[in-house]
């Protein structure tokens, strides 16, 4: 590219994505792999993740209320006609471009931070037996009789959570890869690269069509 073609695309590129957003999708795509791999043999390097994992949707809830205009919530949320309706026009190939979020892509936003939310939740009860005492008593899955002498039951509550771990965990999983997807789909739709634009917080400046 020309140098008076690479300035002429720098003027025609807008910063949308502050710099603690792209901090924190990398960040969280990076605890979360890191707490992913680790389930099974690395227990410690596994609960450090995941608070790092709790940490940043924490900080995302209060970032969506007082970050830039294309981190707030109040900026990208729609109604669920409206994310019905870009599904379709998805479908037909005719959705139009979004220079924040799109309707899909926030509600995809909403079930990874519940998702990941739970999945936090649940493995911090089971760190500590103790912080399972403020949870109502959990449904009983085995006949009393399987009580031991404690009157404690050899299959409840904590494999409850274990089992609630692990769905909560692969929810997020498969969210992300629908995520990947979509997000995959888009740039090749709208001719932009969105993954390097959570790099650099840039985006091609919008067209007469385009969503801001």
């Amino acid at each position: 590219m020309t140098e008076f073609g690479s300035q002429l695309s720098k003027e025609r590129a807008v910063r949308v994505w502050d710099p603690l957003v792209r901090i924190f999708h990398w960040t969280l795509v990076a605890a979360f792999t890191i707490a992913w791999l680790s389930a099974e043999e690395l227990s410690t390097l596994h609960e450090i993740a995941g608070y790092v994992v709790a940490g940043l949707v924490a900080f995302r809830l209060v970032w969506g209320f007082v970050g830039g205009r294309y981190a707030r919530f109040a900026q990208f949320l729609k109604r669920p006609s409206a994310i019905m309706a870009y599904v379709g026009d998805m479908v037909r190939g005719k959705e139009r471009r979004y220079l924040g979020h799109n309707p899909a892509g926030a509600a995809m936003i909403v079930a990874l931070l519940v998702a990941l939310s739970g999945t936090a939740f649940s493995g911090w009860l089971l760190d500590e037996p103790d912080r399972r005492a403020m949870l109502p008593e959990l449904p009983q899955i085995v006949a009393p009789a399987f009580a031991d002498e404690d009157n404690e039951y050899g299959y409840g509550g904590e494999d409850m959570l274990e089992e609630m771990h692990e769905v909560f965990a692969n929810l997020t999983l498969l969210l992300v890869a629908l995520h990947v997807g979509g997000v995959v789909l888009a740039s090749f739709r709208h001719e932009e690269n969105l993954a390097r634009s959570m790099v650099t917080g840039d985006k091609r400046a919008p067209g007469p069509d385009d969503i801001v």
